[in-house]
């Protein structure tokens, strides 16, 4: 079992090195990003928005060398789809390294920008682009559990990351001229945060979903590839409202050379299907610095268990699964 942290720890010691203490996870933002030195530090916030009519994604990274943005937006009706990145190479945003939750996180280029701003009881999420505009409330409440664990590769490389899904968002998306309202109870948010010193080149799965089925909420967190090896995992349900931290890795069974074919997810209290309806895939490759990042959107199903031996049903959840390889 994974030690769980229930009061304030830093990142690092004061030579910069991994903080032995911070090794754990959290259900509440326990890690305090004190990295140090330049070069290897990798702070990025990520967010996805999903409905029954459109899913809306962007990121905003800082890695010492550079700072970048995206954003993805999703028709679910016609898959018609937008995509665009910018990278500012030896330009830092400073914002990422203030305290969660302290300041706003904006990504500003030339021909769109997306923002974090948070506020009381929550975030604000927006965007502007030629194609797409967004204005999100996402609810975060005092007492909303997310999953937070540090991932240790060595003294020198580790990675604390947060996940947490299963959001209420409310507000409106406008996709080529037309404006989709967002809330409702199949309205979800889900938030990726890290903070760390990664190995130059690093593979990892990730798989996410929100959703109820017979009056339970149910979130799905999986992690694959990046934790072998380690004491840590990144894998966890969330059971009404409850984080149940998964410490043991799971089995991912897909088709590299297919990626709409059907996804499965087991292990240790998981036992999940995964159908895809819609692969995204993006490649951006310097020699040096590579991310190849291929993304299906679909909706899982099956059964996962709890720590107390109550198994739940998982039914039509929509979310996603990838595989990534960066360079950085």
């Amino acid at each position: 079992m994974e030690r769980e942290i229930d009061h304030a720890v830093d990142l690092c010691l004061p030579n910069g090195r991994l903080n032995p203490r911070a090794v754990g996870w959290s259900r509440f933002p326990r890690h305090r990003d004190n990295l140090t030195g330049w070069g290897r530090n990798k702070r990025f916030d990520y967010w996805c928005v999903t409905t029954p009519e459109v899913v809306l994604a962007f990121s905003i990274s800082d890695t010492d060398y550079k700072s970048g943005f995206s954003l993805f937006c999703l028709d679910l009706a016609t898959r018609e789809s937008v995509a665009d990145a910018e990278v500012m190479w030896l330009q830092r945003n400073h914002a990422m390294s203030a305290p969660w939750g302290t300041r706003p996180i904006v990504g500003s280029g030339k021909r769109f920008d997306v923002g974090i701003h948070p506020c009381d009881g929550g975030v604000w999420l927006t965007a502007n682009a030629d194609r797409v505009t967004a204005e999100l409330f996402v609810e975060i409440g005092e007492d909303h559990e997310s999953m937070g664990v540090l991932v240790p590769w060595s003294s020198r490389l580790f990675q604390y990351t947060r996940k947490d899904n299963c959001l209420p968002v409310t507000g409106r998306i406008v996709l080529d001229g037309r404006e989709h309202v967002v809330g409702g109870e199949d309205s979800y948010a889900t938030m990726d945060h890290g903070r760390g010193r990664w190995p130059y080149s690093t593979v990892w799965n990730w798989a996410s979903a929100s959703g109820s089925t017979d009056g339970h909420e149910i979130g799905l967190q999986f992690g694959a590839k990046w934790t072998e090896g380690t004491p840590s995992t990144e894998n966890s349900l969330r059971i009404d409202g409850r984080i149940e931290k998964i410490s043991t890795e799971l089995e991912w069974l897909y088709d590299p050379a297919d990626w709409m074919a059907p996804w499965r997810i087991r292990g240790s209290g998981v036992d999940v299907r995964f159908h895809p309806v819609f692969h995204r895939a993006s490649k951006f490759d310097k020699v040096v610095v590579l991310s190849r990042e291929d993304q299906v959107f679909g909706r899982f199903s099956g059964t996962v268990t709890s720590q107390a031996g109550r198994t739940y049903q998982v039914r039509d959840h929509f979310g996603w699964a990838e595989e990534v390889h960066r360079r950085w």
